[in-house]
């Protein structure tokens, strides 16, 4: 069960600034706080009844020391070998917890598809289409949201294709 709170000023500053970002989107999916951290894909799904595999993380790496947001599936590892080949890049790696904070003003395990200070180059993972409902973290480990493979698609400006 998830627990809800007023949309305004009782959420994470993180959590506000994804707020008005979807309000400026034309998104009026309903921002909601877990009764615990859900840090996980799997606790996600667990905590709001959905298959792991709709959740959408939210993913920093670097490539080619810049930052790149992947929107993977929770049943998915990324193939960093394999998505640097398909974008071109001769290396994709994991971004520390402060390239994270520096590149989307976010924690690991809260990063919001959007609310970055900047754009980040995005890439979104195919499998996603899979499902109607998709739940991505707003900001704050303890928060998420609802939307379409198409608002994720629309919001991030990301590009399409297997991340795996």
């Amino acid at each position: 069960m998830t627990q809800q709170r007023p949309q305004g000023p009782d959420l994470p500053r993180a959590a506000r600034t994804v707020r008005e970002q979807l309000d400026a989107h034309g998104i009026s999916a309903e921002i909601r706080v877990l009764p615990d951290v859900a840090k996980t894909a799997k606790r996600a799904a667990e905590v709001l009844g959905c298959p792991v595999a709709a959740i959408a993380n939210s993913l920093i790496f670097l490539a080619d020391g810049e930052p790149l947001l992947v929107m993977t599936s929770g049943a998915h590892r990324v193939d960093t070998a394999a998505l640097a080949a398909r974008i071109g890049a001769r290396e994709i790696t994991r971004a520390s917890p402060e390239d994270v904070r520096a590149a989307t003003g976010q924690a690991i395990g809260g990063v919001a598809p959007l609310g970055h200070p900047a754009p980040v180059r995005t890439l979104v993972d195919e499998s996603l289409a899979d499902h109607p409902v998709l739940w991505a973290a707003a900001g704050a480990p303890e928060t998420i949201f609802p939307m379409s493979f198409e608002e994720l698609c629309r919001i991030t400006g990301g590009r399409v294709l297997p991340v795996t």
